[in-house]
């Protein structure tokens, strides 16, 4: 419960996406934050304190000021430019002498944004960056937000002059900047486009789009006023919430300063179907914000293993799975089985020097619930998932659903084209 004494903007924080400022008795900003709920966020600060400066700066606050955005994109945005102006206090305190996360657009004829840590920002920065954006608070937030607006900004990591394409250029993630298939300027006027967007300037994008969309349909150019529209409505309709979530949420979940599973980023469930150890199949789904992202969905038809061998079956799957680079890294592996097919796939985490957490899901011993199966090196998860159990259970059976559906269809393939014997 927020104090009474506490002066509040307006007198009531709204159930909206922002930034708050906090402020002791001089008026002082002594913290900025950002949420995706400015009124349950504020109040995770009283209620339960998720760091050790945090009791300290709760006693020390006057007034709590506040600023509405149309999107957690934008608050993310905002907090930064914020603690850059003001370098509250706590915010400082609260990373415990770890670094700050910065976001960096670097000097080249084809310039990339890369994510660079404070402590590696030094003199010699201004000769390699063109401009630096930051201090952000959290890296997984930071990332979310780059990769979001990809969209409408499609930037590039690739250098010139390869033989093919990288594989965001078939997503029109990348211009094929790779292939050389992008002109210089054109594509300088994105990255132009993107620092407008992370100082702040959102609505002066969506002007000059605007403009520049009537301007070509008026011109006949129908392609280029189509690709406008696009990212007109992209930047007017961003699905956000992913991005700052896992840090609205940590507060409730996490425990000894560790930070929790990203339920609301992506899930990639896992499954094998097989009959007696044949035409063994592994399939997975993926969940993005609690929802199918089916197009994401890949299947895999079981090489190495020999006979029923769920738990080796995991093994390859897991391995084959981790080889794709150019698939995104998902926050969580749920696996339809129990702890020997948790074990294999931490085994083959481990093996790629890769840390994603991984949690098992099986029918309880009576059949009648779900029971969630984790490992001792991630002996909190399962705690921390049991409210979302459903959601995890939705995972499974799409696993499982696809695996099977796979499964017939390689069993079906034998018999195509032959007649049938009455």
């Amino acid at each position: 419960m927020i104090p009474a004494k506490i002066k509040i903007k307006n007198n009531e924080l709204p159930d909206m996406p922002g930034v708050y400022l906090m402020k002791d008795k001089k008026g002082t900003v002594i913290y900025v934050g950002k949420a995706v709920s400015l009124k349950r966020r504020v109040k995770q600060h009283f209620d339960r304190p998720h760091g050790p400066h945090i009791p300290e700066m709760t006693r020390n606050v006057a007034e709590i000021d506040y600023i509405v955005k149309p999107t957690a994109l934008e608050a993310l945005i905002l907090e930064a430019n914020l603690i850059k102006h003001y370098w509250p206090k706590y915010n400082i305190l609260q990373k415990d002498n770890k670094s700050f996360m910065y976001l960096a657009i670097t000097k080249e004829a084809y310039p990339r944004p890369l994510l660079v840590r404070g402590t590696d920002l030094d003199e010699d920065s201004a000769k390699k960056y063109k401009i630096v954006f930051g201090p952000y608070t959290s890296s997984h937030a930071l990332k979310s937000a780059l990769d979001l607006v990809r969209k409408a900004f499609p930037w590039s990591q690739c250098k010139p002059g390869q033989k093919r394409a990288c594989f965001n250029v078939g997503l029109k993630l990348c211009p094929g900047v790779c292939i050389d298939a992008v002109d210089k300027k054109e594509y300088q006027k994105t990255i132009r486009d993107l620092i407008k967007f992370f100082e702040g300037k959102k609505e002066d994008i969506l002007k000059r789009y605007t403009r520049a969309m009537k301007k070509a349909s008026q011109e006949e150019r129908y392609e280029e006023a189509a690709d406008y529209r696009n990212k007109i409505y992209f930047l007017e309709h961003i699905q956000d919430v992913a991005v700052l979530r896992r840090d609205d949420d940590q507060i409730d979940q996490m425990k000894d300063g560790k930070t929790p599973v990203d339920l609301f980023g992506r899930i990639e469930g896992y499954d094998i179907s097989h009959i007696s150890g044949t035409a063994t199949v592994a399939s997975m789904v993926v969940f993005e914000n609690g929802a199918p992202a089916k197009a994401e969905y890949r299947k895999f038809k079981i090489k190495t293993v020999v006979g029923s061998n769920d738990i080796a079956s995991i093994r390859e799957t897991v391995t084959r799975r981790l080889r794709h680079r150019e698939w995104k890294k998902p926050d969580l592996i749920l696996i339809d089985g129990g702890l020997p097919q948790v074990h294999a796939a931490e085994d083959v985490l481990q093996f790629f020097h890769v840390s994603i957490p991984v949690i098992g899901i099986a029918k309880g011993s009576k059949r009648k619930k779900n029971e969630l199966i984790c490992s001792k090196i991630s002996a909190e998860l399962c705690e921390l998932c049991e409210k979302y159990v459903d959601l995890l259970s939705r995972v499974r059976d799409e696993a499982h659903r696809f695996a099977i559906g796979y499964h017939r269809k390689l069993r079906a393939e034998p018999f195509k084209g032959k007649k049938s014997k009455k």
